[in-house]
């Protein structure tokens, strides 16, 4: 049985530039199909900005606890287990949110001569800082989990 491994770094940025790519790839598709630019919506980043709130305040709320802060009762175990597997999936998540709509913003540089394109890449820069910000409080978060090394996870010499 393996147990969870933290979440690394440059598994988050391969996803995001993969999305990147697809993201880049869908505007030029629709663009060249259908002569129209892909509409992004503002709730989109509005999602991603407040789902990104969100985690960060269950982070600043529960961090003390997980740190075993004298005076402050102790989380639950399997709130905890929870918790981690949470932030490893709202980082995984927000790294595909984020290379999408930076794609998405990056196609969407070369018309900002109309209202419509200016309009999406607007909106996708926004989704895209907004799921920057959700990567950062979900690894944040998964930090926090991260139980200290006891005397059983010491190595045996």
């Amino acid at each position: 049985m393996n147990a969870m491994q933290p979440t690394r770094i440059r598994l988050l940025v391969g996803i995001a530039v993969i999305c990147a790519a697809l993201g880049w790839g869908v505007v030029a598709i629709v663009a060249a199909w259908s002569g129209r630019l892909v509409p992004v919506p503002w709730l989109a980043a509005a999602a991603l900005w407040i789902v990104a709130g969100a985690l960060a305040y269950w982070t600043y709320l529960v961090r003390p606890r997980l740190q075993g802060r004298p005076g402050v009762r102790p989380i639950e175990p399997l709130v905890a287990a929870r918790s981690a597997a949470l932030a490893m999936a709202a980082s995984r998540i927000g790294a595909l949110m984020l290379g999408f709509y930076a794609g998405v913003a990056v196609a969407m540089a070369g018309r900002l001569s109309t209202p419509s394109g200016l309009t999406a890449f607007w909106s996708s820069t926004t989704a895209a800082v907004g799921a920057l910000a959700l990567v950062s409080a979900a690894v944040w978060l998964e930090h926090s989990c991260r139980l200290p090394l006891g005397r059983d996870d010491e190595p045996r010499s």
